[in-house]
C-alpha cells in the first residue's frame, strides 16, 4: 500500500432525473470517495479551501473514465481537453482530517463546446461544499474552443 492509501472506487449514485433549480436538466449523479489527509488541511486542521477544487477535478476525471473516456487516452485520441472556464463555489461547513467524503458530478447543461456540472462534496448525507463548474472543450493544438467529440456527446445523451 502506498502512502496515498488504498485505491478508491468511483460509484454512481442512484437517483431520478429531475429539473435543476437553475435551469437545464439534472441526471443521476456520479460519486467518487475521497479521504482527507494531512496534506489536505491547513494550520487550523480543516481542509484548505482550494483543495475542494482538487477533489472536484478528481471526481470529474473519474466520471469521464466511468463513461468510457479515460482522460489521457481521450485527449490523445480526440485532440481536445476540458478546461475550467468558471467555477462558483459555496463552502457550507468544514471537512477535517480523516473525514471520508463523497464528491459528486452531475451534468446540468451541455453545448457544442461547453459542459456545466453541479458538484458537491458530501460527508454522509450532508453537503459541505457545493459548486457549479463550467468547462470548455478546447483543441489542444491551438487552445481554442472545439466541438465536444461525438462519442462523448452520445454517452452524455444516453446517461440522461
Amino acid at each position: 500500500m502506498s502512502a496515498a492509501g488504498p485505491p478508491q472506487r468511483a460509484r454512481p449514485l442512484r437517483g431520478k432525473r429531475r429539473e435543476a433549480p437553475h435551469g437545464g436538466y439534472r441526471t443521476t449523479a456520479f460519486s467518487f470517495p475521497v479521504r482527507v489527509y494531512y496534506e489536505d488541511t491547513d494550520a487550523a486542521g480543516v481542509v484548505y479551501y482550494a483543495n475542494y477544487l482538487k477533489f472536484m477535478e478528481r471526481a470529474r476525471t473519474e466520471w469521464l473514465a466511468a463513461l468510457g473516456f479515460p482522460l489521457a487516452a481521450f485527449e490523445r485520441e480526440h485532440g481536445v481537453a476540458f478546461v475550467v472556464h468558471r467555477a462558483e463555489i459555496d463552502f457550507l461547513m468544514p471537512a477535517r482530517l480523516n473525514d471520508v467524503l463523497d464528491v459528486t458530478v452531475e451534468p446540468v447543461e451541455r453545448g457544442a463546446s461547453r459542459l456545466v456540472a453541479m458538484q458537491e462534496v458530501r460527508r454522509g448525507p450532508v453537503a459541505i461544499t457545493r459548486a457549479r463548474v463550467a468547462l470548455a472543450c478546447v483543441d489542444t493544438a491551438r487552445w481554442k474552443p472545439a466541438r465536444m467529440p461525438k462519442p462523448l456527446q452520445h454517452a452524455l445523451e444516453t446517461t440522461n
